[in-house]
């Protein structure tokens, strides 16, 4: 009996599989962008005192550094859609946007742990978990 894993697969099937990843890959893109534009939105317009009843690092930040990571969380949520434009051209804007979200999660992932806001901590290894998907899953091209 000849098992899955060493069975060829049709050029149909591989096809079908390149787009069901793919259609996985801009569904988490979509998210994350969903995701970081809205946070960055509300760092941007709320009140400091707003900000700072829903998680403790802005209490303690500097109004323009607030307002900074909420204008970088929105240009690195839009590189994520970039290949939307050109993939020739938007790739590499999305290989960078992945990239410094993944930083920038895992320094907030740091900075709520250590502010005991364990709940945003938590949200912060999903979003680094979903954003190290969607950077491996577009760091070859095709």
């Amino acid at each position: 009996m000849i098992s899955s894993s060493t069975r060829a697969h049709t050029p149909a099937q591989l096809r079908l599989c390149a787009t069901y990843r793919n259609v996985g890959l801009w569904t988490l893109q979509g998210w994350l962008v969903m995701f970081f534009v809205a946070a960055g939105y509300a760092k941007l317009t709320e009140s400091m005192s707003s900000l700072a009843a829903l998680m403790v690092w802005p209490a303690v930040a500097d109004e323009g550094f607030v307002r900074g990571v909420g204008a970088v969380e929105i240009v690195l949520a839009l590189a994520l859609l970039a290949p939307l434009v050109s993939w020739r051209v938007g790739r590499p804007a999305l290989m960078i946007g992945a990239v410094g979200l993944l930083v920038l999660e895992t320094v907030m992932a740091g900075v709520h742990a250590l502010g005991g806001d364990w709940g945003l901590a938590a949200v912060n290894l999903v979003l680094m978990a979903l954003t190290a998907v969607v950077l491996m899953g577009r760091r070859q091209p095709g």
